[in-house]
């Protein structure tokens, strides 16, 4: 027995003006706007808002954008999409490629704003079938980890009506038509740091009056290689992935220092402390043996949390999905080491629910090698983060009919 909130859903997209929405969908994509410089997208979706009779309210947290829509008694319902892009020069070829240089949606964040601007059309237009309050939130800067603790800071929670639950969708790769849930953990947290080898510079013709930082830095690279494998638990998942080694500036020139940038991905915080204390470790233990004058600066950077959805309430959204949508759409993918900042939104009080979209094109999905093989086919087709990143066009009206779905499964239906 199908329940109200996927018959209404359906109904109320039955009717989705699709062609404009992938119209605006173009537009965004053709205009990428890095963390905290999403001004026109913010415009955008604001003027979208705004249309649809949301209490519109922009540059919330930065250049956070909040739509109110008060629609009597009943819970407050937070809807949210991510706005900012990446910077990473487009290799799609699509006929609506970025026209700003070394920028690119590469997230699918623009799909997500897409989203939000029909789901917030839908739901005003048919307010008769729903009561409560929604609150539609375009969130800046989640690519640096930062957006959603601005928003907080700048009264997300007070200044607007406090949510009772939080709903947010991320396009992934994978054949166009799934909405992967987890009731509990879905996504890692993620944390940057930053190493300052101290050297001793000089002339490359006299190493023995130096102290190489870029000798010292490579040795520390492949030490940190053993940090996982020796000594976290085969039963945890980790990363440790080095993005960044600097050092130097001419040939013949030893450095005075080297910089490495690198990243963890933990499932607890346990873990996160004890990958920390091992990099830290084994910085200075590679310092020491090389003889550098001083210790390794070791600093702790930007961090997002674990996305551990509220069991109850994903388990809720994912029902009213595989009504909307069908037997076999939806399935535990199990937590991906991947990291997001949405559940600051949460402020550590507020359950939430947050899901997958698959969004890749039928026609690069088949052609990708592994046959029956799903594993082999997501690591052969484009992901988030690569320059030819491209979703689906087919995946506007669904995604939009998942938000929708969700807001009423959260909401009270009017009889």
């Amino acid at each position: 027995m199908t329940s109200s909130a996927a018959r209404t859903a359906l109904d109320l997209t039955a009717d989705l003006p699709v062609p404009a929405l992938e119209d605006f969908y173009r537009d965004l994509h053709r205009h990428p706007e890095l963390s905290l410089r999403e001004h026109r997208t913010a415009a955008a979706l604001a003027g979208r808002l705004r249309e649809a009779g949301y209490d519109t309210t922009e540059g919330v947290g930065g250049t956070g954008v909040v739509g109110v829509l008060r629609n009597g008694d009943g819970p407050t319902v937070l809807l949210r999409a991510d706005m900012d892009a990446l910077p990473v020069t487009e290799e799609t070829g699509l006929p609506y490629s970025s026209e700003t240089d070394g920028v690119m949606h590469a997230c699918g964040h623009d799909l997500h704003v897409t989203w939000l601007a029909g789901a917030a059309r839908a739901l005003a237009a048919g307010r008769d079938t729903w009561s409560g309050t929604l609150v539609l939130v375009g969130q800046p800067a989640e690519e640096t980890g930062g957006g959603a603790a601005r928003m907080v800071a700048d009264g997300l929670h007070e200044r607007f009506p406090a949510a009772d639950v939080l709903l947010a969708q991320h396009v992934v790769p994978g054949p166009a038509g799934l909405y992967p849930h987890s009731p509990g953990l879905i996504m890692s947290a993620s944390t940057d740091l930053d190493i300052v080898v101290h050297g001793r510079g000089g002339h490359g013709s006299r190493p023995e009056t130096t102290v190489d930082p870029v000798v010292t830095a490579a040795y520390i690279v492949t030490r940190l290689q053993t940090v996982v494998s020796r000594e976290i638990a085969a039963r945890e998942s980790a990363v440790l992935t080095v993005g960044r080694i600097e050092a130097g500036t001419r040939h013949n020139i030893i450095p005075s220092e080297a910089r490495i940038a690198l990243n963890l991905r933990t499932q607890s915080p346990d873990v996160r402390e004890r990958m920390i204390a091992a990099v830290r470790r084994v910085a200075a233990g590679e310092c020491a043996a090389a003889g550098c004058p001083a210790e390794p600066t070791v600093t702790v950077g930007d961090d997002f949390p674990v996305t551990f959805n509220d069991a109850g309430t994903d388990r809720r959204i994912a029902s009213v999905h595989g009504e909307v949508f069908g037997t076999g759409t939806v399935f535990d993918p199990g937590p991906a080491m991947a990291s997001e900042d949405f559940p600051r939104l949460a402020a550590g009080r507020i359950p939430y629910s947050y899901w997958f979209v698959t969004g890749t094109p039928a026609d690069v999905w088949n052609a990708a090698p592994g046959g029956d093989d799903l594993m082999t086919r997501l690591e052969s087709v484009p992901s988030n983060h690569s320059p030819h990143f491209a979703p689906d066009l087919s995946t506007v009206a669904p995604g939009v009919r998942t938000l929708v779905s969700g807001a009423l499964a959260s909401l009270s239906a009017e009889d």
